[in-house]
């Protein structure tokens, strides 16, 4: 998939996050029951690409290391920047010289969600440092269609890892569901360039909406939904994101969407499989030959 323009690349200090709990370890589910949030942040061992994102008893958990930044400017920066397809390379500790390749962005104070094999991901230890290549912020969609539709969070070579396909005025995506906006939780409001978006949905309520099957890295769709500036409702704008982290037990949080395309609905040919869906493996983002 080419693009019009070709973006400028940032190398973008990072380090591996350290989980952080406050002095006690509770979180209040959304039926008032507490819970400790295993697997928010920091190197998520046992969860990886395809997974379900109801599969594990974990909070936000993420197939991958979740990196930082001590600063908190240059964290903003590296959120902002990083971007889907975006190469990773550890630069300190027991696994330095190994690559990687980044998956998505989380909201709060901001991560950036990068994906290795295995036994890196074991190697690695809080606090190691590392370099991400960050590209594909500002990149646009080749004639018409990048008049109408917005690429965010995504590096150009890596779209065709997606299953899209980019015609003159539309882009024909396969998605495991279409939803609703009101199901949008956490990271309304905020910019799409450093925000995921949590899906309000747990294992019991998101059958109905045709997610039952959803798993990390899958691609959705939802209805008017714009997130070119700060995200918000639209009637007729469609956004489709990718599955980038697994469920919450928390009020308004839940499997979490990194926004990629936006623009009016009537751009998108949108094909929902909510049982069949293939979305972005393990083994194509880490075989990328861009990273």
């Amino acid at each position: 998939m080419s693009t019009e323009l070709t973006p400028v690349a940032s190398n973008l200090a990072a380090v591996v996050e350290t989980p952080e709990l406050a002095s006690h370890p509770y979180r209040v589910d959304r039926d008032g029951r507490s819970y400790v949030p295993a697997g928010d942040g920091g190197i998520v061992l046992g969860v990886r690409l395809g997974d379900g994102v109801f599969a594990t008893d974990s909070d936000h958990a993420a197939p991958g290391a979740c990196l930082v930044h001590r600063d908190q400017g240059a964290r903003h920066a590296l959120t902002s920047y990083a971007c889907l397809g975006n190469p990773v390379t550890v630069r300190s500790g027991a696994a330095a010289g190994a690559r990687g390749v980044v998956l998505g962005k989380r909201g709060e104070l901001g991560r950036v969600i990068a994906c290795f094999g295995p036994d890196v991901l074991a190697a690695l230890a809080p606090g190691d440092q590392l370099v991400v290549r960050g590209y594909g912020q500002g990149a646009v969609l080749p004639g018409p269609l990048g008049q109408a539709v917005q690429v965010r969070n995504v590096s150009p070579g890596a779209l065709a890892l997606l299953p899209a396909a980019f015609g003159r005025d539309q882009v024909r995506v396969s998605v495991r569901a279409t939803v609703p906006s009101k199901v949008v939780g956490n990271g309304i409001g905020r910019p799409a360039e450093q925000w995921d978006l949590d899906l309000s949905a747990d294992a019991a309520t998101a059958p109905a909406l045709g997610l039952g099957e959803l798993a990390l890295g899958d691609l959705v769709a939802v209805e008017d939904l714009d997130v070119r500036y700060n995200a918000g409702y639209r009637r007729g704008y469609c956004t489709v994101g990718i599955i980038v982290h697994a469920g919450s037990p928390q009020p308004g949080h839940g499997p979490g969407l990194m926004p990629l395309l936006c623009g009016p609905a009537t751009a998108f040919d949108l094909a929902a499989d909510p049982a069949g869906h293939q979305g972005l493996t393990e083994a194509a983002l880490l075989g990328y030959e861009g990273r």
